[in-house]
């Protein structure tokens, strides 16, 4: 798994459903549960969790980024919408998943500076407004092919104009819960941040939503 998913030169492993849960969210028997599960509801259809894990140092350039890139993940902590992949030579964007929420569990412990999970509150409202203009309109089943590179760039721009970035440093035990139209990333690694041998490591569940995509675009 190292081999596979460990990149910016050592620090940060994406591990992609990389721990075994289950459908239900289990992992070894132990159950998905707590009061996130009166939120989403019992769920048979999970995938099995991404497990993203970041050491001291991150960020480092990734294998094939580019300059810019680069700086964009060093200076605005790679924000993205999760589902909206960038394909092709130039890059282009399309929103190829959409997820139902973003699920993220703490697995170890941490200070605050540990290259914590950062959002961007309210852009949520943003960028679904972007979207909503760019594909509501459009037969659903042409949305995933739709070029929504330039609108995706423009929402992103007007998110860090206006919302406030937050910090959510988690521990064992405590789960965050997002929409999935939020902006979101990974804060640099803080001098003097600690964390065990294992890293910074979070689990993460993103199941697709089973709502057609105009209940999905238009959701609350």
């Amino acid at each position: 798994m190292q081999t596979r998913w460990l990149q910016c030169e050592g620090t940060w492993f994406v591990g992609v459903d990389a721990l075994p849960t289950d459908a239900t969210g289990a992992v070894d028997g132990v159950p998905l549960a707590g009061p996130l599960v009166d939120r989403i509801g019992p769920r048979d259809d999970l995938h099995p969790a991404q497990l993203s894990i970041i050491y001291p140092g991150y960020p480092r350039p990734r294998a094939g980024e580019s300059d810019a890139a680069f700086r964009y993940r060093r200076n605005r902590d790679a924000a993205h919408m999760d589902g909206v992949l960038a394909e092709g030579a130039p890059k282009r964007r399309f929103l190829r998943e959409r997820h139902d929420w973003i699920l993220g569990l703490a697995l170890t412990e941490t200070t605050p500076g540990a290259s914590p999970l950062v959002v961007w509150e309210g852009s949520h409202v943003v960028l679904q407004s972007a979207f909503q203009t760019a594909l509501a309109r459009l037969p659903e089943e042409v949305w995933a092919d739709t070029d929504v590179t330039d609108i995706y760039t423009e929402a992103r721009n007007t998110v860090f104009q206006i919302c406030k970035r937050v910090a959510l440093f988690t521990r064992p035990g405590e789960a965050v819960l997002l929409n999935p139209f939020l902006l979101h990333g990974v804060a640099p690694w803080q001098p003097a941040s600690h964390a065990g041998r294992h890293g910074r490591m979070i689990a993460y569940l993103r199941p697709e939503s089973p709502e057609s995509g105009q209940i999905w675009m238009w959701q609350k």
